[in-house]
C-alpha cells in the first residue's frame, strides 16, 4: 500500500500533461487529456479503494467533490467516501464502469464517516452498505435525513447533469421532498443497483468542445409513471434476448486513439 501512494503521490504533481484540459466523447466512450488528480483526504471526504488507481477526472469534477466535503463537513460533521472516479486519461476500466471515461463521473458511498482518517486497510477493506432492507423497500435503520439532504445538496451543486441512484431510493426522495421544492429531483435518476453509492454526471464543461452532451432530461420530477415502471414486472424480471450476440465496443473517438498513443 506504500507503493500506492508513492504512485498517487507522483499523480498529483504529473497531471496536465497536455497544453488543456479536455473531456472527449461520451460518457461511456470517451477519454480525458490533462487530468487531474483528486487529493486522497481532504475536507469533509475520504478516498476509498486506493489500489485501483480511479482518482483522475477533469477538473470540474475535483472541484465539485471538494465543495460538497466542505459543505457536508459544516453541516454533518462527518466525511463523505468517495469511490471511483476515471483512469488518468480516462476511458474504458477493465472492470466495474461502462461509463466513467471521459473524466465527469464520480461514485460516492452512502456510507458517512465520523473517522478523521481511515488507515489504508479501512480503505481497502470497508465495504459501502446498501440502503435497502430488500429488493424493494428502504432499509430504515441506515437511510437518515442526511442523505436525503446531501442528494438535495448534490444535485443543486452547479455543472451537475444527473445522479443516478437506486428506484427505492428514488421513490423515497420523492415522498419526503418538499411540495414547493422539487425541481432538484429532476436530476435523481433511477438506475439498477445504486443502492450502496450515488453516481453523479457532470455536463460537459464549456470548454471541451469535443465532449458529447447526454440527451436532455424530461421535464418534470421523475416521481410520476417513468418512476413507476421501475417497479414493474418488466423491471424487476428482464428477459435476456435468446442467441443474441454481444454488442462490440463502439469504435473510440479519433482523439483519444491519438491521446493514448502519445
Amino acid at each position: 500500500m506504500a507503493k500506492i501512494r508513492f504512485f498517487i503521490f507522483l499523480a498529483l504533481f504529473s497531471t496536465h500533461s497536455f497544453a488543456t484540459t479536455q473531456s472527449i466523447g461520451t460518457y461511456t466512450n470517451g477519454c480525458l487529456s490533462g487530468a487531474e488528480a483528486l487529493p486522497i483526504d481532504g475536507t469533509g471526504y475520504q478516498v476509498m479503494r486506493l489500489s485501483r488507481n480511479r482518482i483522475y477526472g477533469h477538473p470540474n469534477l475535483i472541484n465539485f467533490i471538494q465543495n460538497l466535503g466542505e459543505i457536508v463537513a459544516t453541516q454533518h460533521g462527518s466525511n463523505l467516501l468517495i469511490g471511483d472516479l476515471g483512469q488518468f486519461n480516462g476511458g474504458r476500466t477493465p472492470s466495474g464502469h461502462r461509463s466513467h471515461q471521459n473524466g465527469l463521473d464520480v461514485d460516492i458511498w452512502f456510507s458517512l464517516s465520523t473517522a478523521s482518517v481511515l488507515t489504508d486497510n479501512e480503505r481497502e477493506t470497508l465495504s459501502a452498505t446498501s440502503m435497502l432492507s430488500n429488493s424493494d423497500k428502504i432499509a430504515l435503520k441506515e437511510w437518515t435525513s442526511a442523505h436525503e439532504k446531501v442528494l438535495k445538496i448534490a444535485a443543486q451543486l452547479p455543472d451537475v447533469e444527473r445522479i443516478f441512484v437506486n428506484p427505492v431510493i428514488k421513490r423515497e426522495l420523492c415522498k419526503h421532498a418538499e411540495p414547493n421544492n422539487r425541481a432538484w429531483l429532476q436530476k435523481i435518476r433511477p438506475w439498477w443497483k445504486h443502492d450502496d453509492h450515488f453516481h453523479v454526471r457532470l455536463s460537459c464543461p464549456k470548454d471541451s468542445l469535443n465532449c458529447e452532451h447526454q440527451e436532455p432530461l424530461p421535464a418534470g420530477d421523475g416521481c410520476d409513471d417513468d418512476l413507476a415502471w421501475w417497479f414493474s414486472a418488466d423491471a424487476l424480471n428482464p428477459k435476456s434476448p435468446k442467441n443474441v450476440k454481444p454488442e462490440k465496443p463502439p469504435e473510440i473517438p479519433a482523439l483519444c486513439k491519438q491521446l493514448l498513443k502519445n
